[in-house]
């Protein structure tokens, strides 16, 4: 199972979701393979602090899809390299889109399903699935539902009522190597986290 994790718009978190899904699926003993298809390489800094720290269990990461891969492919990609982009959607089982809660992440992720569309016309189409990542933890915040509600309309995507919320765990724990469920394993960061892998992977 190929699985693309990404968005049109840079800063929506991808690179930390891939991070932490990947770790979890390792804590649980889920064969998985990671691919760090972003120029930035932001995935595979954190992957090599881990390294360094010697956390365990470790993770590897890839700079390209491997053939006849088999388990959980999870793939980060940057829309600075469009090329490895369209050939990752072209390949992926799943993409799965981080959508920080706004209306220009609304539009963007409605141009990134055109990318994907291009992508796939002359293969199999992925299941495209979205959630609100970097959610409004402020109670009286209504961007949160106004963008899930803006993200169903989308005809052809998939969205999740699960989201992830703007925590420092997340931030700090990508930083230092670590699964958010590693750092603070009975936080609501890691509570969010084991929710969303669950519905991935169960």
């Amino acid at each position: 199972m190929i699985t693309v994790v990404g968005n049109l718009k840079g800063g929506t978190g991808k690179s930390t979701v891939v991070f932490n899904l990947a770790l979890w699926l390792a804590a649980n003993d889920k064969p998985q393979i990671l691919c760090d298809l972003d120029p930035q390489k932001t995935l595979r800094d954190a992957v090599e602090v881990r390294r360094e720290e010697g956390y365990t269990p470790t993770v590897s990461v890839l700079d390209a899809l491997p053939k006849n891969a088999t388990g959980n492919v999870l793939v980060d990609v940057g829309l600075s390299d469009m090329a490895a982009v369209k050939n990752a959607l072209g390949q992926a089982h799943r993409v799965v889109i981080p959508v920080t809660p706004s209306q220009a992440d609304v539009w963007a992720t409605q141009q990134f399903l055109t990318i994907i569309n291009e992508s796939t016309k002359n293969g199999q189409k992925p299941e495209v699935m979205a959630f609100v990542n970097r959610a409004d933890t402020h109670h009286a915040a209504t961007e949160n539902a106004e963008t899930q509600d803006a993200l169903r309309s989308i005809p052809g995507l998939t969205v999740l009522d699960h989201m992830l919320s703007q925590r420092l765990s997340f931030r700090r724990s990508f930083s230092e190597g670590l699964g958010v469920f590693e750092m603070e394993p009975r936080g609501k960061a890691a509570m969010e986290l084991n929710f969303l892998a669950k519905t991935l992977f169960a």
